[in-house]
C-alpha cells in the first residue's frame, strides 16, 4: 500500500495532527475555570497538534504543512456541516436517549465559534511554519528546540487572542477584561506546554529518524 516508510510516517503523523485539530475545535465552546481566570476545554489537544506540526515541518518541509493546514481547515469545516445537518434532524421522541435540546447545547456552536475558530487555526499554522523554516534555514539540523518553541511563541499568541475574540467578544458572549484575561492564560497554559513537550519533540525527531534510516541505512 505504501512504497516507502517516509510515506508512512506522513500518513501517522497527518491523522495524529487532523484528529487532534477537529476535537480541538469540536469541544472548544466550552469554557473552564482555572483559578482567577476562564479558557476554553479546546486547548487541551493543541500541545498534540504543536508536536505533530513541528516533526511534520522537520521531515515534509514547509509545504508539507501547509498543504495538511489547508485540508484539515476544509475538514473542520466539513465537521462542522454534518453537525449542522444533524442538529436539523429531530431526534427520535421517546427512543433517543439524547434529545435535541441536548444535542444543540453540545454541538450547537454558534457560527462566529466555527469562523474564529478556523481563521486561527490557519493564521496560527501559517505563522508557525513560516518562523520555523526562518530559524532553520539559519541554524541547520541544530538547536530543534529554538525552531519548535520560538514558533509555538509567536504563533500561538495570534492563535489565543484571534479565536477568543471572534468567537467570544466580538459577539459580546464576554467583556472585554474576560477576553484578554482568558486570551492570556490559554496563551500561557499552550505556551507551558510547548516548553515541556521539548524532550518529547526530540524524542520523536530521534525515533523517525532511525525508523528512516533502517530503510537507507546508507545514507545521511
Amino acid at each position: 500500500m505504501f512504497k516507502t516508510k517516509k510515506e508512512i510516517v506522513f500518513i501517522v503523523l497527518a491523522g495524529i495532527f487532523i484528529t487532534n485539530a477537529v476535537v480541538a475545535e469540536l469541544i472548544g465552546g466550552k469554557l473552564i475555570q482555572v483559578g482567577p481566570f476562564v479558557m476554553s476545554i479546546g486547548i487541551l489537544p493543541w500541545p498534540i497538534v504543536f508536536l505533530t506540526t513541528d516533526l511534520i515541518n522537520e521531515y515534509f518541509g514547509e509545504k508539507g504543512v501547509k498543504k495538511l493546514s489547508m485540508i484539515t481547515a476544509c475538514l473542520i469545516a466539513y465537521a462542522f456541516i454534518i453537525l449542522f445537518m444533524a442538529i436539523a434532524i429531530p431526534a427520535a421522541k421517546g427512543i433517543s436517549p439524547v434529545n435535541d435540546n441536548q444535542f444543540q447545547a453540545v454541538f450547537g456552536q454558534s457560527m462566529w465559534i466555527i469562523i474564529g475558530s478556523i481563521i486561527a487555526f490557519m493564521v496560527s499554522q501559517l505563522i508557525d511554519v513560516s518562523i520555523f523554516w526562518f530559524f532553520k534555514n539559519r541554524t541547520g539540523d541544530k538547536k530543534i528546540w529554538l525552531r519548535t518553541t520560538g514558533s509555538t511563541i509567536i504563533s500561538q499568541l495570534f492563535d489565543s487572542f484571534i479565536v477568543l475574540g471572534i468567537a467570544f467578544w466580538l459577539p459580546g458572549k464576554i467583556d472585554f477584561d474576560t477576553f484578554l484575561s482568558s486570551a492570556l492564560i490559554g496563551y500561557t497554559f499552550k505556551l507551558s506546554i510547548a516548553i515541556l513537550l521539548t524532550p518529547l519533540i526530540y524524542a520523536g525527531h530521534h525515533l523517525i529518524k532511525k525508523y528512516l534510516e533502517e530503510e537507507h541505512p546508507y545514507k545521511d
